[in-house]
C-alpha cells in the first residue's frame, strides 16, 4: 500500500528510506518507526501507515508502541544499573537477596543464570490462572517454589514471561522500588525517553493498536520448556482486559516507547555508557552484562542463542547488522532495541502488525542492513 512517510532521513540513507517504504508496498506494515543513532543522537527517524486498525489515525511522533519482549533489553540495563552501583554482582547467588528463591534446589543459582536464561523457570507447567500474571507477589512466589523444569546452567531457555517477574524481583529486593518506577525516576524523566514499563492511564490514547500475526511462530521440536513457555493457555497474561495489562508492571513483555526513545537509550550503551552527559553505565559493566555467558541451541527458541545477561548477542545469527560485538533484544512481533559499541551506533524499530518471526523479523533485519550500507 501506499503511505506517507514522515520524521527525517539525510540523503546519505535513502537505502533505509527505500527499505522502509518497501516494507509497507509489500504489504508488510500497519504503521511502523525506525530510528537510528550515533553516539546518542538520533541521526534517522522515519515513520508511517496508521496507528489503528481502521487506518484513521496515523503512525505519528507521539504514538507509543507495546514492545513486548524488547523490553528486556531495559530490563536488563535496569539490573547492569545495580551492578555499576556496587549493590549486586552477575555472580552472587539470586537466594542472597531473594531468600524464598531457594526452594527446590535453586540455591545456588545466580543472578546471571537468570539474567541469561539459565534457570530453567521458562513458565509454569501445572495449570494456571492467567490472571496470576497481574499478581506481582503470586507470581514472584509461584517462580519461588517451582523446581527448574531442566538442570540449572546445562542450556539456556528462553523465558518469554518469567524472565520479567525474577529480574524484576531481583531488583525491587535490592533497590526497593519496582522496575518501572525506576525506569521512569532515574532515565527516562531525567533523559526525556518516552519509555514506559507499566503505562500510566494518561498515556493509553497514545498507543497503537496491535494486529496480530496470521500465522503462527514455528518451535522446531516440542519440549516441555517449550509447552511451559508459550503453549500453554496460562502462558501469557489473560483474564484481563488491555487497559490492564499496559497498566502493569511486566519488565520482559509489555513496554511502551517510541523508537527515537528506544535507540537513544541503547545508544548510551554504544557509546561507552553516557548520554547526553549523563553516566548510564560504566564501559566496565556495559562489557560485563553483554559478555557471552552461555551459547547454544535454545530449550525454547529454535535458534542457536548468545546470551549475554539478559541482552541477545549479536552473534551467531547477525540480526542486529554486522558488527560481531553488537547486542540487544528482539520482542514478539517484530520490535527490537540494539546498540553496537564498535561503532557507536544504535538503533530501535517498532511496528503495530505484528509478524511470525520469533526473533529477527524480516523487516527490521531490512532496515538494519540498509543503515549500516550507509554508514
Amino acid at each position: 500500500m501506499t503511505v506517507d512517510i514522515t520524521g527525517f532521513c539525510p540523503d546519505r540513507f535513502s537505502a533505509v528510506r527505500d527499505a522502509f517504504t518497501a516494507n509497507f508496498e509489500d504489504g508488510g506494515e500497519l504503521g511502523a518507526r525506525f530510528s537510528l543513532a550515533v553516539h546518542g543522537e538520533v541521526v534517522l527517524d522515519l515513520m508511517g501507515g496508521f496507528a489503528d486498525r481502521k487506518r484513521e489515525v496515523a503512525f505519528g511522533p507521539d504514538t507509543l508502541t507495546p514492545l513486548f519482549s524488547t523490553t528486556k533489553a531495559v530490563a536488563a540495563l535496569l539490573i547492569a544499573r545495580l551492578v555499576d552501583q556496587g549493590r549486586l554482582t552477575y555472580d552472587q547467588t539470586v537466594a542472597s537477596v531473594w531468600p524464598e528463591f531457594a526452594q527446590a534446589g535453586k540455591q545456588d543459582v545466580t543472578v546471571g543464570q537468570v539474567m541469561s536464561h539459565q534457570d530453567g523457570l521458562s513458565g509454569f507447567p501445572d495449570e494456571t490462572d492467567p490472571a496470576i500474571w497481574f499478581d506481582w507477589e503470586a507470581t514472584t512466589a509461584k517462580l519461588a517454589a517451582m523446581a527448574p523444569l531442566w538442570p540449572v546452567g546445562s542450556a539456556s531457555g528462553y523465558h518469554p514471561v518469567t524472565f520479567g517477574f525474577t529480574a524484576g524481583e531481583i531488583f525491587r529486593r535490592v533497590d526497593g522500588r519496582t522496575m518501572g518506577a525506576a525506569l521512569r525516576e532515574d532515565l527516562a524523566e531525567p533523559l526525556d525517553l518516552d519509555i514506559w514499563i507499566g503505562l500510566p492511564d494518561s498515556e493509553h490514547a497514545r498507543c497503537a493498536e496491535l494486529m496480530r500475526p496470521t500465522a503462527l511462530p514455528e518451535f522446531g521440536a516440542m519440549n516441555e520448556a517449550v509447552k511451559a513457555a508459550f503453549m500453554t493457555k496460562w502462558a501469557a497474561p489473560g483474564g484481563r482486559g488491555t487497559a490492564d495489562w499496559r497498566r502493569a508492571e511486566i519488565p520482559s513483555a509489555n513496554g511502551h516507547a517510541t523508537a527515537p526513545a528506544l535507540a537513544r537509550l541503547m545508544g548510551a550503551l554504544a557509546s561507552g555508557g553516557e548520554l547526553d552527559g549523563v553516566r548510564v553505565l560504566s564501559p566496565a559493566v556495559i562489557a560485563q552484562a553483554s559478555a557471552e555467558r552461555i551459547v547454544g541451541q535454545d530449550l525454547v527458541l529454535p535458534y542457536v542463542i548468545s546470551w549475554g545477561a539478559g541482552f541477545m548477542r549479536n552473534t551467531p545469527n547477525f540480526f542486529y547488522g554486522p558488527a560481531a560485538d553488537a547486542f540487544g533484544h528482539s520482542g514478539w512481533g517484530g520490535s527490537c532495541a540494539f546498540a553496537d559499541p564498535s561503532r557507536g551506533v544504535s538503533g530501535a524499530y517498532v511496528m503495530n502488525k505484528q509478524g511470525s518471526e520469533l526473533i529477527g523479523d524480516p523487516r527490521a533485519v531490512r532496515l538494519i542492513q540498509a543503515a549500516y550500507s550507509a554508514l
